[in-house]
This record gives C-alpha cells, structure tokens and sequence, in this order.
C-alpha cells in the first residue's frame, strides 16, 4: 500500500497568466479571423490539439516563405541569366545566384582568402556570413552550365534561409509568452516573404531573434553569444548593445549586462580572430568597402544627391550620417531614462535599428527584416504593422521598376527617377509612423497594448519588473505606475508587483 503523500512533498501547480489573444483585443486581427471562421470564444478548448501557437506560426511563416520562393519562379527560369531588365520588371530579383559566379564559389575560391577577378578583391560580407556562403558552395553541384549551378545554390540558400525563418518564427513566438500569437505578425508579413531570398540578412535577423529569446528567459550569457554571432554575420545587430546597456543602467543590472558584453565580445572573436590573422586584407574589406561605398539606393540621401548640382562627398555623408545615428541613440537614452515607467527593451531595439536604417546612406530592400520581428515585438498592434508592411511593399516594387527604368535604355520601362523619389519618401514616412507609436507607448504606457494586458516587459529577462535605480525627469519623482486603459492601475517598478495590484 504506497503512502499517502504529505503536504510537503505534494508539488503546487500555479496556474500562468492565460495567453492573450489579439482577435479579443485587435479590430483588424478580429476582422482577419473571419477568414478562418472568426475570433476565438470563450468557451474554445485551447491547449487539446497538436496545433498550438507556435506551430501554427511556424506552419504560416513556411508558407509564406514558399509563396516567396514562387514569386522570384520568373527569375530562376531565366530572368537571373538571360537579360537584366526582366528581373526587375517581375521584381524578383536576388543577389544569391548573381554572387555566386561573382564572388568566386563557382571557381571554388576560398572567401576572405583568395583574391576575387575583377574590382572587388575579396567577398564584402562579414565573416559568418560568408561561412553561410561558403557551406551553400559545398552543397551545389559542381557540373552542368551556369543557369543549372545558379539554380541549384539558389535553392539550397532558400533551404539553408527557410530555417532561419523558421527560428524566427519561434523565438518571437516564445519571446512574450502570454502574446504566442503576436508571432504571425512575422509570419504573414509580406514584406518579410518578397525579400527573405535577395540576400543573406536572414542568418543574422535568426540569431537575433534567438539572441532576444534567450534575455527574454533571463540568461544574459546565451544572449550575448548569440549577439556577437549576429554581428559577425551582419553589424546591425551589435546596436542593441546600446539600450540595453541604458535599461541595465535604470534598473542596476550591471552584472548581467557585463555577462552580455562579454559574451557577444567573446563569440564575434571566436569567429572572426581566425581570419583577422591570416587573412586581415580580405577580412577588412566589408569594413573597407561600407566606409567606401557612395551613397545608394532607399535613402534620403541619394535623393539629395540626385537633386543637387553640388552632392555631398562620400566621406561628408559618412561624417552626417553618423552624427545623426549618434543623436538618435542619444535621443533614446534620455527616452529611456525619463520616461514616466522604464522602456521594454524590444521597444528600444526597435528604434535604435530603425534609426540607423533611416539615417544610413543605403537601404537595401532586404533591411526591412532586421525590423520586422523586432517591430512585432515593440507595437504587436495589426494595424500599425499593416500599415508600416504596405509602405514598404510599395517601395519594394519602386526599387525593382526604378531599375527597369535606368536599365531598360530608350524604352524607359518603369518607375522614373522622381518616381523612385516618392517611394523612398513612402518607406521612410512607414518607418518614422511606427517609430512615432513606439515612442508614444513608451511615454503613454497605458497605450502600450501589451502593458495594456498587464505585463511589464516579457522580454526584458531580468529588467522585467526590477526596481529603478537611477532614472531622470519626472520618473524620478515617484511616478511609479500607470493607469491601463480600461481596469484598475498596473504596479510597476518593484520585483514582487502582481498585474492589478495598487
């Protein structure tokens, strides 16, 4: 006869927070859920199928992907290898193919190492990123013409993307963990599946989501080996550095941002080291060639450019520009050390990258999805994303008609260069309107529909309901919660607060 167990030893299961769902709160997600026969009820079991959200998401995100890979269906049957317009009229152009004859996989060149024919010596990408490169070359046949070659690295660099996007799917998915289904907000995205396969940015935006995933769950070392790793593949993602090192500094978390620092410092060394040493020519060029480069496509500097007798040199544009992205950064830690309750952090990677693709003398299509995940994370509102999504699809086929334009000779197909003028103005107002949200929730928090829900800051980790240390303005003045929308105060800013406590 087995005992009865004790009180002791009889394990207590608190109940978690139910998850929120936004065709509840959300118009625009209601008035979506009609498609799949309308929101959910009260009264729906949840949790009994093998569906759960972050299924479900992942599921939608790989469909959406493929419906990309169709659309660029006009270039892969030609349009990459016969004829240069025909790849912008369709708008389904992609780096990928193009890059593997020029940067010499095809001639089975090693990156960084062996100098390239031609103006570009050596691969201009960072170093995990030409790994990425590098593995996809290894995997693509070697016989057959060059379209068959093209072809096939193509597709196994939209397999090798498809996991990334993917992991993405599931790092925002779990990274606010009462908010799954605020994860099909990257999912659907349109803008994510037109521009997943032009380029490589995919890897870099996967270890970031990972990177905010693991901060999320308060492991601030995993983090900032994820972040170094992200940067090693792309540089934007060292910028997150930035608010997070201001967040740790209001809430006095210095240990666990030193933990970060050196983790990301420790990771980006680990990958790049071998190639500084042996091969640092090679490996400086994507440094070299980004100082270097002219001003280009998507930014507001290519249309001053374009409308001066007397442009600015490259080097005065490098000197603006980052003067300007400093001023930003700046902006947002006075943002965040006086607003009236501490920022969540995806709110301020969100501005922080937004800032530097606003202010940098190119926007390349592909950018937008450093943003896209980040911005489901700061405003997971349907209709501002929409909003924000449909802009940059409209600049998405701007750049693509604008090079019809310029390449198509006396036939002039395409978008005139005023033309392309307005739809870099459309993505430029898209990102500012979301960025202006944002900031509006963070010194409204009663507008910020997760805080709304009565969480602090599900991806802050450790910084989600500390206490403040240091903090300026009238935060310092014993403003200590905020009233949600439509029910009693939330409590904020002591580590035993309970969502509706006074």
């Amino acid at each position: 006869m087995w005992p009865m167990p004790s009180a002791e030893s009889t394990p207590v299961r608190v109940p978690e927070p139910d998850a929120v769902r936004p065709t509840r709160d959300d118009e625009v997600a209601a008035a979506g859920s009609e498609l799949i026969g309308g929101p959910l009820g009260q009264r729906a079991l949840t949790g009994t199928s093998w569906l759960s959200p972050v299924r479900v998401v992942v599921l939608v995100a790989i469909g959406m992907f493929v419906l990309g890979l169709v659309q660029k269906a006009p270039c892969y049957n030609g349009g990459w290898f016969f004829g240069a317009v025909s790849q912008y009229t369709h708008a389904c152009y992609s780096d990928i193919p193009h890059l593997y004859q020029g940067r010499g996989f095809a001639d089975g060149l090693v990156p960084y190492f062996d100098r390239l024919p031609g103006d570009m010596q050596y691969l201009e990408y960072p170093v995990l990123t030409g790994v990425f490169m590098e593995v996809a070359s290894w995997l693509t046949p070697g016989s057959g013409s060059v379209q068959h070659q093209g072809q096939w690295y193509w597709m196994v660099n939209a397999g090798m993307l498809m996991a990334c996007a993917a992991v993405i799917a599931v790092c925002v998915t779990r990274t606010h963990a009462r908010r799954p289904w605020d994860g099909l907000l990257v999912a659907l995205a349109p803008a994510f599946a037109l521009t997943a396969t032009i380029n490589w940015d995919l890897l870099a935006v996967a270890l970031t989501a990972a990177a905010m995933l693991m901060w999320s769950r308060s492991r601030p070392l995993a983090f900032g080996v994820l972040l170094g790793l992200a940067t090693a593949a792309k540089l934007y993602p060292v910028f997150l550095l930035g608010p997070l090192f201001v967040l740790c500094w209001r809430a006095g978390k210095w240990r666990d941002f030193g933990t970060a620092l050196g983790g990301a410092v420790f990771a980006w060394l680990l990958v790049n080291l071998p190639v500084m040493l042996f091969a640092f020519e090679g490996w400086s060029k994507f440094y070299t060639f980004s100082q270097e480069r002219g001003v280009d496509f998507g930014s507001f500097w290519l249309i001053l450019a374009q409308n001066s007798s007397d442009p600015l040199t490259t080097d005065s544009v490098n000197t603006l520009a980052a003067l300007l992205v400093l001023a930003c950064a700046l902006g947002i830690a006075v943002l965040a050390l006086t607003a009236p309750r501490r920022p969540r952090f995806a709110q301020l990677a969100f501005l922080i990258v937004a800032a530097f693709i606003l202010t940098n003398k190119v926007y390349s299509p592909q950018y937008v999805l450093w943003l896209v995940p980040l911005a489901a994370l700061a405003r997971p509102k349907w209709r501002d994303f929409l909003i924000w999504q449909a802009c940059e699809v409209a600049y998405f086929l701007g750049i693509w008609l604008y090079l019809a334009y310029t390449t198509s000779g006396d036939a002039h197909k395409g978008l005139p260069t005023d033309g392309y003028h307005w739809a870099i103005g459309v993505h430029l107002l898209g990102t500012l309107y979301l960025c202006v949200v944002v900031v509006r929730d963070i010194l409204f928090p009663e507008r910020d529909v997760v805080r709304r829900a009565g969480d602090d800051d599900p991806s802050g980790g450790v910084l989600d309901r500390a206490e403040d240390v240091f903090v300026l303005g009238a935060a310092a003045r014993g403003r200590r919660h905020t009233a949600t929308a439509d029910g009693p105060p939330v409590a904020w800013g002591k580590e035993d607060a309970t969502p509706g406590s006074p």
